[in-house]
């Protein structure tokens, strides 16, 4: 399978070095590929045997799990059309049955690599059959853990029910994703992890529904305000943030978590800017049209930065929407557009707060917690 193998990973120009350099690896250095055994002797897993019959010499053994589970994404295919969730499975993971056009994908940690490029591959070409194979293999370095390396046997770390008793999710969803490992690897402190919810979190994009929201009800009522047209300032404004959704879009396509992270947090740190220059509290005073229309803006703003933020945040991005009192989830392709999706009258209302800042006491509180054995 070796020559067979190498083409294709040579067809994958566009893969990320991370997951192309380790299939070589595995191929070409020493003596080249090896076999793997496949079966364990273990007493759980899918029994090694001939249809219903015992396999003489494999009586006690179980299929290995990188060569067993791939194949259940095949499989799960079928049971989500058994389930009557689909019409073919087969649409989605046979090539002469159209599966062509489809766009398949695998994310995974690097030590997951060669089994998605070697092993399983080996599995669906060596098969004969007209098999779909994968198209693109995001492949991360390792996440470590305040100084180590996260360990479940050894209980280093803070594990999921851990993360999800002290706070939301989307509090660890932007911090993973946005401190995800593509490049390098990477580390979860507790001192990082506060200073990116409180400054990234807290005082930038709930910082700035807050104000807008409360602001405008102080002043107008929970009603989007009429009166007033743009001016230097929004239109420099709309040109910033559609050069930035631009971007945005092209990191995630590219599949470029990091980058697509930094990129929404410049589009929030946007509104923000355009609070601080226009000071709608202090125009109010001289020209409330003029600040009706900043705040019209600001509004519509919460709106866009919901749909755009829904991939890394989606329970902020509910709470942004249902506070705008819309089901508007309309990608803004074209953003001066976007910004007067919510007209003058619509309804709107206060949302809570949308993240709390993480307290040094808390922070001192669960780095001490998480920094002995799991039991």
């Amino acid at each position: 399978m070796r020559d067979q193998l190498n083409a294709w990973i040579d067809s994958k120009a566009d893969w990320p070095v991370l997951t192309t350099s380790i299939a070589r690896k595995w191929l070409n250095d020493g003596d080249g590929l090896q076999d793997r055994g496949i079966t364990r002797d273990l007493d759980w897993g899918v029994p090694v045997k001939k249809g219903d019959a015992d396999w003489p010499g494999m009586e006690d053994k179980v299929f290995y799990v990188w060569f067993d589970a791939p194949i259940e994404y095949i499989a799960c295919a079928g049971e989500w059309v058994d389930a009557g969730k689909g019409e073919s499975w087969e649409r989605w993971w046979r090539t002469d049955k159209g599966a062509d056009d489809v766009r398949y994908t695998q994310f995974m940690g690097k030590d997951n690599v060669p089994f998605h490029t070697l092993s399983f591959p080996c599995t669906i070409l060596g098969s004969g059959e007209p098999w779909k194979l994968v198209d693109y293999i995001k492949s991360f370095n390792y996440l470590n853990y305040d100084g180590g390396q996260f360990s479940t046997s050894q209980g280093r770390g803070v594990f999921m029910d851990q993360a999800l008793d002290i706070l939301p999710a989307d509090y660890w969803r932007w911090w993973l994703l946005s401190h995800a490992p593509e490049t390098s690897d990477s580390e979860f402190t507790w001192e990082n992890f506060q200073v990116s919810v409180n400054k990234d979190l807290a005082d930038v994009l709930g910082n700035f529904v807050s104000r807008v929201t409360k602001f405008c009800r102080s002043k107008f009522g929970e009603a989007v305000p009429e009166g007033g047209v743009y001016g230097a300032d929004e239109n420099a404004l709309l040109e910033t943030l559609t050069t930035r959704i631009r971007a945005y879009e092209s990191h995630m396509d590219a599949i470029e978590v990091r980058k697509s992270a930094t990129e929404l947090r410049a589009i929030w740190v946007a509104g923000n800017e355009y609070l601080q220059t226009v000071a709608p509290w202090s125009t109010f005073k001289e020209d409330p049209d003029r600040a009706a229309m900043q705040i019209r803006l600001a509004l519509n703003l919460i709106r866009v930065y919901a749909v755009l933020s829904a991939p890394f945040i989606p329970d902020a991005a509910s709470a942004m929407l249902k506070g705008m009192q819309t089901e508007d989830e309309a990608w803004p392709d074209d953003v001066p557009a976007a910004l007067n999706a919510l007209a003058p009258g619509h309804a709107f209302t206060v949302p809570d707060v949308l993240f709390a800042k993480i307290s040094d006491e808390d922070r001192e509180d669960w780095q001490t917690r998480f920094s002995g054995t799991r039991t």
